[in-house]
């Protein structure tokens, strides 16, 4: 088995809604297809691939750095001992090698979008969705046939009212979800908590309520914004400040006694340790939020899971950000608590297969072989389109 061809492309999700911290205007994402000589049932077997949405297309790294590595490696340095699969760890220490540690800013977004093809690939040759081999290989052999997701939305858009808030609102309640997430911090508190409580009037309970800060705040704004959600019982706050500001994160913890989220924004195990070391990070309560696309792929999410596991975490704590179906899988796979889905919001990455629709907050995994992307109609437009 080889890999036999590599195409990469640059595709815009812009749009005109904005978090508390930066604007989708000129959003895009990168994505590839990485095409094999094997076959199953007849079919090439071609695996894809993108980033997250929240940081930006990667051509350049791809195509420049880690797409050669790849390309000019030994076709059978790739491969599993059976000589008939690639293997993703092997893989992703050839498009890492000659890098210098530390420093995990946007290369770990590019070499994710490789994981993920790659992935897909492995799962497809092996004929089995990539929850069960995740399941058979990491777990108890075991999945989640349906996992918990939330609809992330509630963003900042140019003229759009309260009366447009619960609009969404109820939109993603008619759609089956039961939890959703929306956007704080950019505009003040006394603004920002009207619409708090606007959007509780259609969720009804605030366990099912979600906030997200993008990181947008200091400490003295962190805690008043902990003080002012205090009185609901949101089902979390996140993102507060700074990804990287442990310290805050262990005042707030010190502060608010409601469940915080972080960690989207982490892109290694050895930043994911920090914050468990140094972020007070409560394992009772508290979500961690890392993306397996953003932070260097599945190969190095594992090794995430292995930090939690150490320190008494359990994976069931874990709610990966992404809202794709890379992420679902890996969510029924590992059993981990739930997962994102922007159902509305950077179409047609965002969201699950078309024969899953979400149901009263779960949604089911494809059966198909892979990731799942072929039961995605509008995705494989694009990826038909582009490469």
């Amino acid at each position: 088995m080889r890999i036999t061809d590599i195409k990469e492309a640059r595709v815009s999700i812009a749009s005109d809604i904005a978090n508390a911290y930066i604007s989708f205007a000129k959003m895009d994402v990168s994505i590839l297809a990485i095409y094999t000589d094997a076959k199953v049932d007849g079919r090439q077997v071609v695996g894809y691939g993108f980033n997250s949405n929240g940081r930006y297309a990667q051509s350049g790294l791809l195509r420049e750095r880690f797409l050669p590595r790849l390309e000019e490696a030994d076709p059978a340095s790739l491969l599993d001992d059976s000589g008939r699969n690639l293997d993703p760890f092997k893989v992703w220490a050839t498009v890492m090698a000659n890098e210098k540690p530390g420093g995990h800013g946007e290369r770990s977004v590019a070499v994710g979008i490789i994981d993920m093809a790659i992935w897909d690939i492995v799962a497809k040759v092996e004929n089995k969705p990539l929850a069960q081999l995740l399941a058979e290989r990491f777990g108890d052999g075991e999945v989640d046939r349906r996992v918990s997701v939330y609809a992330a939305g509630g963003y900042y858009h140019p003229g759009k009212e309260i009366q447009g808030l619960q609009e969404e609102m109820r939109d993603y309640l008619e759609m089956g979800y039961v939890a959703i997430k929306m956007k704080i911090g950019g505009v003040p508190l006394e603004e920002d908590l009207p619409r708090v409580e606007a959007a509780l009037e259609v969720v009804g309970e605030a366990s099912r309520l979600a906030v997200d800060a993008n990181g947008r705040f200091g400490l003295q704004d962190t805690l008043a914004f902990a003080d002012g959600l205090a009185p609901f019982g949101v089902r979390w706050y996140e993102e507060a400040g700074d990804p990287l500001d442990y310290a805050l994160q262990r005042q707030l913890c010190e502060h608010y006694a409601g469940p915080t989220a972080t960690g989207e924004n982490l892109f290694s195990h050895q930043d994911v340790r920090n914050l468990l070391r140094h972020g007070g990070m409560r394992p009772d309560r508290d979500i961690l939020q890392m993306d397996p696309v953003l932070s260097y792929g599945l190969v190095e999410y594992l090794r995430m899971l292995d930090e939690l596991r150490i320190r008494g975490w359990s994976p069931r704590q874990c709610i990966p950000h992404g809202g794709h179906q890379f992420a679902l899988n890996i969510a029924a796979g590992l059993k981990l608590g739930g997962n994102e889905s922007y159902p509305r919001v950077f179409a047609p990455f965002g969201g699950f297969a078309d024969s899953t629709p979400v149901e009263n907050g779960y949604v089911a995994i494809p059966t198909m072989p892979g990731i799942g992307f072929e039961d995605k109609a509008e995705l494989m437009k694009v990826f038909h389109a582009h490469l």
